[in-house]
């Protein structure tokens, strides 16, 4: 037997990189101080069962995960109202890791969506854009994560909400992404209470957070595939997503 989509799928796994974008989660894993780490029990051992199994307990937003409209809008979509065709996307990724390395506190705007244009070319639309700030590079240190000064003060770089608005109006794009724990820098006063995250949601788009690998992927030319499980009634859960991308 010959089809074509057979055909295409050997083509990607023999001449594309594979990228995991995805943390590994566990009971160490950075988290908001309001949230309890993950804690699992053994229901079936081997000893007294032919199989393992394994009781887990976490809260949805944990590790590399999805937020569903549902997480901001009362009336939202939850995660098992997600069209399966949303878990893929044309991947742009907008470095701003040299930004982030001298503020901490940097917030992706307009002007660095237009460079990334000028030099990749327009965005198309129902693309998933993603911002490389390399703040994964910090897991899975709790307290390099978050960064939290003496005065309980979060530090990390984030999304302008004007930035948010140009992708969605302007280039009508699918979804986001980005590496840090939240939309919105903490210390941007203008954006508090989730601003940048809760306009997006209640565009209808879902986003992930917590990604990984954004420095294994070329700025464009790939695609990204984002998947959870169809948890009913979840505003949000833990994901796996990664890219494939030309060599």
């Amino acid at each position: 037997m010959n089809y074509k989509i057979w055909e295409i799928l050997k083509e990607l796994k023999e001449n594309y990189q594979w990228v995991d974008l995805t943390h590994s989660f566990g009971e160490d894993t950075p988290k908001f101080q309001g949230f309890q780490p993950m804690s699992y029990q053994v229901v079936f051992e081997f000893d007294t069962a032919p199989v393992k199994v394994q009781e887990f307990k976490l809260v949805g937003r944990y590790g590399t995960h999805v937020d569903a409209p549902a997480h901001a809008v009362e009336y939202g979509r939850y995660l098992h109202e997600i069209d399966v065709k949303e878990f893929v996307y044309p991947l742009c990724v907008i470095d701003v890791h040299s930004q982030v390395q001298q503020n901490v506190d940097y917030f992706l705007s307009v002007q660095d969506i237009l460079v990334f244009e000028e030099r990749y070319g327009r965005i198309p639309e129902e693309a998933f854009v993603a911002m490389r700030s390399d703040w994964s590079k910090r897991w899975p240190s709790q307290e390099k994560f978050y960064s939290i000064d003496e005065d309980g003060q979060y530090h990390y770089p984030g999304w302008d909400i004007a930035a948010l608005k140009f992708l969605v109006e302007q280039r009508k794009i699918g979804a986001i992404g980005h590496e840090t724990p939240d939309t919105d820098p903490p210390t941007k006063k203008d954006q508090i209470l989730y601003a940048a995250e809760v306009y997006l949601l209640k565009t209808n788009r879902i986003q992930f957070e917590l990604m990984a690998n954004l420095d294994q992927v070329s700025p464009v030319g790939s695609i990204i595939f984002c998947t959870f499980p169809k948890a009913k009634n979840a505003t949000g859960f833990p994901a796996r997503c990664f890219a494939i991308c030309p060599r």
